[in-house]
């Protein structure tokens, strides 16, 4: 028998500089999920180094079936910048082999849940056509619990990752998602590496029309979590700053 392909959903504390220990994994994820992670043998990652620290907090709470140092964990390959969706990818077969021998592999992203704005959905893709079956467990996605917090709309919405570093070529997509939102009256949602919040957000501010609604959620199921919905003249009357160090999603409805 085939073994299957568990998306294994990861806590969203990923990278956040905090003297306090991280939450109990079970503040943030359903015990069944810890249970079957605490079982699997084989997984592949996003980063090795912490999906060993994601399985030690496991360990805390559901004792591994076998110790750390001999589970197999395989790192998905890191995709070139710039490469275009949809172009000459590195063969992913081989990192389905123990499925196709009748194990089950987990596959889990640094922060959130595996191939939603994560490479691992190039891995799901070779699992389907190798007819391996597909399992994704509950678990936070932030892109979803920002838009259910934000208060935005939640019938038409459309991620569209990070935007331009530039700042003229950032301004120009700023406004063309704006004019979208408008037409289509669609949320759209967007990302940036958390030291460049501050920067976003005050693009944010200059580019949009000041009765576009703006919504930010900063550190998503952290204890100091929030999320802010105003519009941009809202936001400028009373501006609001990001933490560096806090991953941060970005939500606007014209």
């Amino acid at each position: 028998m085939t073994g299957r392909l568990l998306l294994v959903p990861n806590t969203l504390d990923f990278g956040v500089d905090s003297s306090a220990p991280p939450a109990a994994l079970s503040d943030v994820l359903p015990m069944e999920v810890i249970r079957v992670a605490a079982r699997l043998s084989y997984w592949v990652a996003e980063n090795a180094k912490t999906t060993r620290a994601f399985l030690k907090r496991v360990d805390a709470e559901v004792p591994l079936a076998q110790p750390l140092q001999s589970l197999a964990i395989v790192e998905l390959p890191r995709s070139q910048k710039g490469a275009k969706a949809g172009g000459a990818q590195t063969d992913l077969e081989p990192l389905l082999a123990p499925a196709l021998q009748g194990h089950d592999i987990g596959l889990i992203s640094e922060a959130g849940m595996p191939a939603i704005a994560d490479p691992g959905a190039a891995l799901v893709q070779v699992a389907h056509r190798l007819k391996i079956a597909v399992v994704a467990l509950s678990g936070p996605s932030s892109l979803l619990l920002a838009l259910a917090a934000s208060g935005l709309n939640g019938q038409s919405f459309a991620f569209v990752g990070y935007l331009p570093v530039d700042a003229g070529e950032r301004s120009v997509r700023i406004r063309e998602l704006e004019a979208a939102s408008r037409r289509l009256m669609q949320t759209q949602l967007f990302i940036e590496t958390p030291y460049r919040n501050e920067t976003l957000l005050s693009a944010l501010l200059a580019s949009l029309s000041a009765h576009t609604r703006l919504s930010v959620s900063s550190g998503l199921t952290l204890p100091q979590g929030w999320t802010r919905t105003d519009t941009v003249a809202g936001w400028k009357a009373a501006p609001t700053s990001l933490a560096k160090d806090v991953p941060a999603v970005f939500c606007l409805l014209a």
